[in-house]
């Protein structure tokens, strides 16, 4: 009995032992196969142009195939339910915004827990937008506007692109600090809340940079502030959002590459390590600087960091905003 006993025991410790050969083996030829990105908005956004400036030239530094595949849908909740379910093998990354950290908070039935489900293993880029609104409108700083909106409370419109979306937190965020009520009027995307500004069926609206430059340039809309830390460089002469009066309102979301959370600690810094080195790469500061959203390579721990302090400041903003759960 004894003999069998220790005859089971080997048996079972050596194959035990194999088990982690074959992971460690796993882990020192990553990646052996082609990686997949999903992106969970549609193809040729900003989160789309972060996924293959940035992505992409991982691949080429790996010398490895990356497919970015665009899976929208349910309010980008069906491509990061997929991500947060996948297998922790580090072959199935995820690029989006603060939807990830926000969403579970918002939809009964997103699908995963944002701290618990995903790990940041890269931030792509920091996106800056500007507060708009239509040249008619008498005001021309936050402040004129703000007093406009406290004396119509619920009378004036916001052009919200997504509720949950960076854009919404954005101005969640101002109209909390500012105390004031716009009515919101949802949108699929940027660009037709931007039309309806443009012909004045919105009265205010947060978009990004990208976006709203050529059409304040051409005349029509009007930028009142930028809501980021630092003045910008294709408009110097308009106010920060804290300059402007309101430094509570200040809020500059980022996009972030995720993983499967249970992803083994070597994979995801050798991720971390190949998306940092791809975020000093020229080519893809060209692209990221033309598109106005730079990049900024940060290490595992400041990334696990930032991700909590954004979930719990972005959840306390859709706990007091009013937001529906849907």
């Amino acid at each position: 009995m004894s003999r069998i006993k220790t005859v089971l025991g080997f048996a079972v410790g050596f194959g035990v032992a194999m088990l982690l050969t074959d992971a460690a083996q796993a882990q020192g030829n990553y990646p052996n196969r082609p990686i997949r990105i999903i992106v969970p908005y549609p193809a040729g956004g900003i989160v789309d142009i972060v996924a293959r400036a940035v992505t992409e030239q991982v691949g080429r530094d790996w010398k490895q195939t990356i497919i970015v595949e665009a899976r929208p849908g349910g309010n980008s909740n069906i491509g990061t339910a997929a991500v947060a379910r996948s297998e922790p093998d580090g072959y199935t990354w995820l690029v989006t915004g603060p939807a990830a950290l926000v969403n579970p908070t918002l939809y009964k039935d997103a699908g995963w827990d944002a701290l618990k489900d995903l790990k940041c293993v890269g931030l792509a880029v920091w996106n800056q937008s500007v507060a708009l609104v239509h040249p008619s409108m008498p005001a021309s700083t936050i402040k004129e506007f703000v007093e406009i909106a406290r004396k119509k409370p619920g009378e004036l419109n916001f052009g919200n692109p997504g509720t949950g979306s960076s854009i919404d937190l954005s101005a969640q965020k101002l109209f909390q600090a500012a105390n004031i009520k716009l009515t919101n009027v949802g949108y699929k995307g940027q660009p037709q809340a931007l039309i309806d500004l443009m012909t004045n069926l919105m009265h205010f609206e947060i978009v990004s940079l990208e976006l709203a430059l050529p059409h304040i340039k051409a005349g029509s809309v009007k930028p009142l502030a930028v809501m980021t830390d630092k003045r910008v460089g294709d408009l110097p002469d308009v106010p920060t959002i804290a300059e402007a009066g309101f430094p509570e309102a200040t809020y500059v979301p980022w996009y972030g590459i995720y993983v499967q959370a249970g992803t083994p600690d070597a994979i995801a810094g050798k991720i971390n390590d190949g998306i940092n080195k791809a975020l000093q790469n020229p080519e893809v500061q060209r692209q990221l600087a033309v598109a106005n959203i730079p990049g900024k390579p940060m290490p595992l721990a400041d990334l696990a960091a930032l991700m909590k302090a954004d979930h719990e400041k972005l959840t306390k903003v859709i706990a007091t905003s009013g937001m529906a759960l849907q």
